[in-house]
């Protein structure tokens, strides 16, 4: 798989336009920027993450099918106040053994779709830079493989993952975006629900997703979802 093989990604505006201030020319162009890529991927074919599995002709063994129970809290009445912006350094999830130390920007090609960590940083996870940075008000998407050609990749415990544990995103600024579990979700790519990934939202949120479910012609039939909620 090539850094440039598509996705299925198909976003709706993740934020709204901010208030005018004394760098509203530079807010606006960060703003009109993320809606654009936004838009991109509105019109892009297809509606899940297909870059992971099998296909590639890799040599790696696959990591075993994954099934995780669908299963949701509520959301807290209070939200936390939103951080800055600043963009992701990393990544760990305790639960499921990751601690990336580093972390890869997915932009939209030239094909108007979605980019995905390649198939040689399989254990690297990516920001999807048309939207917000984790801890902002909104949805921050980070994308990560279950596995790839090559074999199990950073997300390969996802289904250790329950409702409450933390996810953690370090950021350049020195600060750490701690975020806890609401919902796990695994869907077949067809039914990929995707307002509910990339709406806006009234509270900084996090949408993790990856892959799960059999390898049906090269690639994984699944996305597993992972909604979280900024906690500190």
């Amino acid at each position: 798989m090539a850094p440039s093989t598509p996705t299925d990604f198909e976003p709706d505006t993740p934020a709204q336009p901010r208030t005018h201030d004394p760098r509203a020319t530079r807010t606006t162009s960060r703003t009109t920027t993320r809606i654009a890529a936004a838009g991109a991927l509105t019109v892009a074919l297809g509606i899940g993450l297909i870059a992971c599995g099998q296909g590639g002709g890799g040599k790696g063994a696959p990591a075993p099918d994954v099934k995780v129970h669908n299963a949701a809290t509520a959301q807290a009445q209070q939200a936390v106040a939103p951080l800055k912006a600043s963009r992701p350094t990393g990544l760990r999830i305790p639960s499921a053994g990751v601690d990336a130390t580093s972390m890869l920007d997915l932009g939209v090609g030239a094909d108007q779709e979605l980019d995905v960590p390649p198939v040689d940083k399989a254990d690297e996870p990516g920001w999807w830079t048309g939207g917000v940075t984790p801890g902002e008000k909104g949805p921050a998407v980070i994308v990560a493989h279950y596995d790839t050609a090559n074999g199990p990749a950073l997300m390969k415990n996802v289904a250790k993952v329950e409702v409450g544990d933390t996810v953690e995103v370090p950021r350049a600024d020195g600060s750490t975006a701690t975020f806890e579990v609401r919902e796990i979700q695994q869907v077949g790519k067809e039914d990929f629900p995707t307002n509910k990934v990339y709406g806006a939202t009234g509270r900084p949120e996090l949408r993790l997703l990856t892959c799960g479910g059999p390898i049906v012609g090269g690639h994984r039939s699944d996305n597993i979802i992972l909604y979280a909620d900024l906690v500190t």
